[in-house]
Order: C-alpha cells, then sequence, then structure tokens
C-alpha cells in the first residue's frame, strides 16, 4: 500500500510537471526580463527630448473663439501641437488660438511637427499613416482613436503614435517594447488583450502550479518516511 501510494503521488507530480512546465518556463524567462530591464528604456525615454519651454504671443480670448456662443465652457487648457497652441475645451473640442478656427482633427503634416518636437532630430520620419481601428493585439491598443502612426529611422524601428483629435503625443514603440509585451503576454496569459490578470487560464495554471509545489513536497515526505523504516 505504501508503494502504491508513493507510485501516485510520483506520477501526480510528473504529470503535472510536464504540463505546466513550459508555462512555468514563460514565468520565468518573463520574470528575469522585467527585472534586468530599464523601464524608461522600455517606455522608449530615450528617443525622446527633454521638456521645451514655448512661448506663445498674440493669443486670443477663449471668447473670441469660433462658435464661442454655442460651448458650455467647462473645462479649457492652452495646448501646443507642435510649434502652434491651441485651445482644447471639454476634452473634446479644439480651436486655434491665433486666429480661433477650430479643427475637427489635425493634418498630417500638424502630426509630423508633434513628432519633431518630441523625438529626436536622429531619428527621421519615414511614413506616415492615418489609422482609425486597431485589433486588441495591436500595440497600440487602448490609446485614442483616431490616429498617425508614424514610422521612424533607427535602431530598433521605432514608431509613434500621434493623437488625431487633439494632437497630443500618445507613445513611441519599439523593438524591446515589443519583446516586453509579448513576455508580458505570456506572463499574463492573456493572450488578446495582454493586460487582463483575471483570465481562467492564469487561475488554473496558477493553482496547478501550487498542486505541483505540494505534491512534490508529499512525495518527499512519504519517500523520507520509507527511507527511514527500512
Amino acid at each position: 500500500m505504501r508503494y502504491q501510494t508513493i507510485n501516485k503521488f510520483r506520477k501526480t507530480h510528473r504529470f503535472l510537471g510536464i504540463f505546466i512546465g513550459i508555462q512555468f518556463l514563460f514565468w520565468t524567462i518573463s520574470g528575469l526580463y522585467f527585472s534586468w530591464t530599464n523601464i524608461d528604456e522600455i517606455h522608449g525615454d530615450h528617443y525622446l527630448k527633454g521638456p521645451q519651454e514655448l512661448i506663445f504671443n498674440s493669443l486670443i480670448s477663449v471668447d473670441s473663439v469660433e462658435n464661442r456662443t454655442e460651448i458650455d465652457l467647462k473645462k479649457l487648457e492652452l495646448k501646443a501641437i507642435g510649434k502652434t497652441p491651441y485651445y482644447w475645451i471639454n476634452d473634446s473640442l479644439l480651436f486655434n488660438a491665433i486666429n480661433g478656427k477650430k479643427q475637427n482633427q489635425i493634418s498630417e503634416e500638424t502630426a509630423k511637427e508633434v513628432i519633431r518636437a518630441y523625438v529626436l532630430e536622429e531619428y527621421q520620419i519615414e511614413k506616415i499613416a492615418y489609422i482609425d481601428t486597431v485589433s486588441k493585439q495591436d500595440e497600440y491598443r487602448g490609446r485614442p482613436l483616431p490616429a498617425y502612426k508614424v514610422w521612424l529611422t533607427g535602431k530598433g524601428n521605432p514608431i509613434a503614435y500621434v493623437s488625431a483629435k487633439d494632437g497630443k503625443f500618445q507613445r513611441i514603440r519599439h523593438s524591446r517594447w515589443r519583446w516586453f509585451d509579448f513576455l508580458w503576454m505570456t506572463h499574463t496569459m492573456d493572450y488578446e488583450g495582454r493586460d487582463d490578470f483575471n483570465k481562467i487560464t492564469l487561475r488554473i495554471f496558477s493553482l496547478l502550479g501550487l498542486i505541483t509545489v505540494l505534491s512534490g513536497f508529499a512525495l518527499a515526505f512519504v519517500t523520507s518516511t520509507r527511507r527511514t523504516k527500512q
């Protein structure tokens, strides 16, 4: 009976080890990568310029912007898009702060100005595209759309994104970030959106991992007892 019990523990431990071993390997590799990387470099900070101070003159008043009487002003932000000042009203309306004209979206040329204002000069614009949809796995997932996707020259195949609605520089993605994103996917086991820690697969494998460890302890206990009696 004792031998049969030991054999059952052995088979269970071996089966669980083989079944979840690959996922354990991914967890270990991704954990090592996360702990050995600089998160600022993953964010792409080394591609960007430092804060810049811009001084604007001859701004019109908010009351002078186009269709001002039809706007229920609740929130106002003065922002630079490239080198041009704009009023961003109620997180939805964009007005040129020099001539007061409303802009539904920024132009492709304005998006290039935003890139030049944020990205170091050594990374030149290679091409630009207007996007209004992305997949759940896309590197720009969860960010404002529509947007301009801007491919840059240089090491790491960097791609920058600018919101078409308010001209805000959103993100810059590069090869090291993509490796981080892939390993993050294997770590969370969220193969769709990457960031959901409540996936049933993660819960199951976490429980199986606990059972594997406990079965190993149990196997060590019963085999050591057997040796002592012998």
